[in-house]
């Protein structure tokens, strides 16, 4: 198996036994998914304060711990680590939001033409074809936090099929910080990331018409992008919304 369908085996894996009902392994990897879950579901908004001693003491576990986790939700894109003052949920402004789209346009432009030009690209594409099924079944079964997170994965395993490392490592980050700006509830048909359109997009490039492709991803991500939600200050108390209780 091509190394890019093996990575994208390996996340698809890793999520599906992330968003388990009963989480397993570390307390590092639980506090890590839980806390990606509660801002990928718009449970934290953007500029919410993640205090350590708070999430010490809701995990039991040291602060070593604790600055690993968002040293790894900083690297997705879904923290801010500010010096002195300590770790807020990502607030990209306007602007911001504005310049991230322009460039994932540009680059999901590129990974789609890279794609399409390929004689065996309706095997290539086959595991994200199957993602979406998964993305599609998530949404019909309410399983929010895993429909949220194959929504967004279908992007980057698009980009892991281009073979470019560097360009996985900006689309993982440029997706998890506009996924985090979109409005929270969407009606089926209108969801944040479709996964209709995410099938029309994969239909296109079977057929080699990269400029289809193209036209259909840029209509999407113009669609995400008209959603994007304003933000707004959050002051909310991480033990009741990581769902732990006194």
């Amino acid at each position: 198996m091509p190394k890019s369908l093996k990575l994208i085996a390996t996340n698809e894996a890793e999520a599906a036994s992330a968003e388990a009902p009963v989480r397993r392994g570390s307390v590092e990897d639980r506090m890590y998914h839980e806390i990606y879950d509660a801002i990928m579901e718009h449970r934290l908004p953007p500029r919410t304060k993640l205090t350590e001693h708070s999430l010490c003491d809701i995990y039991a576990t040291a602060r070593h711990t604790v600055r690993k986790v968002l040293a790894r939700l900083a690297a997705d894109g879904l923290v801010d680590l500010q010096p002195n003052r300590g770790a807020f949920i990502a607030s990209p402004s306007t602007d911001e939001a504005h310049d991230m789209f322009e460039l994932r346009q540009m680059l999901e432009r590129a990974v789609l033409e890279k794609l399409a030009a390929r004689r065996d690209v309706g095997a290539v594409i086959a595991p994200v074809r199957a993602m979406v099924g998964r993305e599609r079944q998530a949404f019909l079964d309410n399983e929010r936090p895993r429909w949220i997170r194959l929504s967004a994965e279908f992007h980057t395993a698009l980009a892991e099929l281009s073979g470019n490392a560097l360009l996985v490592t900006m689309m993982r980050r440029l997706v998890s910080r506009t996924t985090l700006m979109i409005a929270s509830v969407e009606a089926p048909g209108n969801n944040a990331c479709s996964f209709d359109e995410h099938e029309a997009i994969l239909d296109a490039l079977e057929r080699g018409d990269a400029a289809l492709a193209q036209s259909r991803m840029a209509h999407h991500l113009g669609a995400c992008a008209d959603r994007v939600q304003p933000d707004e200050p959050g002051n909310f108390d991480l033990r009741s919304v990581l769902g732990k209780q006194s």
